[in-house]
């Protein structure tokens, strides 16, 4: 196995976990600016009106996303049991 298969190996590796992490921040990360917009506005400092929401959006994320998140972990894992026999000889 050369260094640059280890290489490409782990590049690949972080940009399918960058995608599903993105996938179940982001809606967390903009319903959160919504609320501290909404807090800022009405002068509202209750951490339970932050927590609840974002925690809300992020399980509908994982209900909704799921199936897509499966299918990619199960492909890129078949990729790499498909690609051993080419990294070791």
């Amino acid at each position: 196995m050369t260094p640059e298969i280890v290489i490409d190996l782990m590049r690949q590796s972080i940009l399918v976990l960058l995608m599903l992490v993105s996938v179940l921040i982001l809606p967390s990360l903009i319903v959160g600016v919504f609320i501290s917009i909404f807090q800022a506005a009405t002068q509202i400092n209750e951490q339970s009106l932050s927590f609840v929401p974002r925690l809300i959006a992020t399980f509908i994320t994982v209900m909704v996303s799921s199936p897509w998140v499966i299918r990619v972990l199960t492909d890129f894992t078949n990729s790499i049991f498909e690609s051993i026999p080419t990294m070791i000889g």
